[in-house]
């Protein structure tokens, strides 16, 4: 969500101002979103997804490792493709979402694993508990946004986690315990 190795932070903050401050980066809502895949039954791969991402990515050009971000994801986006197991999601067996309606994820560490990857660990935080996580990140493109006229950057992201860790662990092992998170936002620089 905000991996970047020394050359990619190198060109995407030489494409703005290169300075030895942090640049801040804001989250595109309409281009950013989790999906999940989990095993159903044994049956099918069920998948689903959650959208509508604000936060901030803070780069810092000297040392991209020391850099930031920050998420929070509204748990009440989440689209499975039918309403009933939405709301049944939503409920006290999995997300709790009455008393915890948002997700959120809060770097700790950026480890970079290559020119255009890093491992981004950070705090996930849902259904009021909090766990780490450790993303394999890549930087996808960075330059000019051609309609926004602006620096703007795109990542990928992937992590399995475990749902009962998150007290979400209903219907464990025959519904997968094992769930697959694969993510992907777009950021652009903010104005200020």
């Amino acid at each position: 969500m905000r991996s970047l190795s020394l050359a990619a932070a190198a060109s995407l903050l030489l494409a703005t101002a290169a300075t030895a401050e942090p640049v801040k980066y804001t989250l595109d809502p309409s281009h950013s979103q989790v999906v999940f895949t989990y095993d159903h039954l044994g049956f099918s791969q069920t998948t689903g997804m959650f959208s509508g991402f604000e936060g901030e990515i803070m780069f810092d050009v000297e040392n991209p490792e020391s850099s930031s971000v920050n998420v929070e994801i509204p748990a009440s986006s989440i689209l499975t493709g039918w309403d009933k197991r939405d709301e049944h999601f939503s409920s006290d067996d999995f997300l709790g979402m009455e008393a915890n309606p948002v997700v959120t994820f809060t770097s700790t560490e950026i480890k970079t694993t290559g020119e255009d990857t890093a491992e981004i660990t950070g705090d996930l935080t849902m259904n009021g508990v909090t766990k780490p996580v450790t993303l394999d990140a890549k930087l996808n493109k960075t330059g000019d946004h051609p309609m926004a006229n602006k620096p703007w950057a795109g990542f990928d992201a992937t992590a399995t986690i475990m749902r009962s860790e998150w007290d979400m662990g209903k219907f464990a092992p025959n519904v997968s315990d094992e769930v697959e998170l694969k993510i992907s936002i777009e950021a652009q620089q903010a104005d200020s």
